[in-house]
C-alpha cells in the first residue's frame, strides 16, 4: 500500500501545476559556463539547462525547453534547489533525488520543496519525466558533452 496519502497527494499535483504555470528560472543565460541538453525520446520533453559556477559554487541556473508538467515542474523546482549551492552538494543531491524518484527516499535527507517530486514514483511512466531535468543538470556539472536522457 502507498504511503503517499490524500493531503500529499493534493500538495503535489498543486506544486506541479504551480511550477508547469510559472516555472522559475525560465531563461536562456548568456553567459553560462556549462550548458547541457535533455531529451526524453519516449515523451518527447526537450530542454536546455544553463549553469554559471564561480568559486566552486552555483553562481546562477536556469532551463529552457518544453515538455510535460511534471518535467517542467521538476526543472523549476531543481533551478530554486540548487542555486547558491557548492557544485558538490548540487551532484550529490542529483544522486539522492534520482534515489528518491526511482526506489526509496534517503534516510537523512531533507529535501525541502522537492519532497513533492516523491509523489511521481505513484506513477511510473512518469518517473523519466521527472528526472529528465536532474539528468540534464548532472551532465551540466560535469561538463558532459552528450544529450542526457532518461532511457
Amino acid at each position: 500500500m502507498s504511503d503517499f496519502g490524500g493531503d500529499l497527494r493534493e500538495l503535489y499535483q498543486e506544486v506541479i501545476f504551480d511550477h508547469n504555470r510559472n516555472p522559475c528560472n525560465f531563461h536562456a543565460m548568456a553567459d553560462a559556463t556549462n550548458t547541457a541538453e535533455g531529451y526524453n525520446p519516449l515523451c518527447g520533453d526537450q530542454l536546455t539547462v544553463y549553469l554559471r559556477t564561480e568559486d566552486g559554487l552555483i553562481a546562477d541556473v536556469s532551463f529552457v525547453g518544453h515538455g510535460c508538467a511534471i518535467s517542467t515542474a521538476s526543472a523549476s523546482l531543481m533551478t530554486e534547489a540548487v542555486k547558491g549551492m557548492p557544485v558538490a552538494q548540487a551532484e550529490a543531491l542529483f544522486n539522492d533525488v534520482h534515489a528518491m524518484l526511482t526506489q526509496t527516499k534517503p534516510q537523512g535527507r531533507d529535501f525541502g520543496k522537492l519532497e513533492v517530486l516523491a509523489g511521481v514514483r505513484e506513477f511510473p511512466a512518469r518517473v523519466k519525466c521527472a528526472s529528465l531535468a536532474w539528468h540534464t543538470l548532472h551532465n551540466a556539472l560535469v561538463a558532459a558533452r552528450e544529450t542526457a536522457q532518461t532511457e
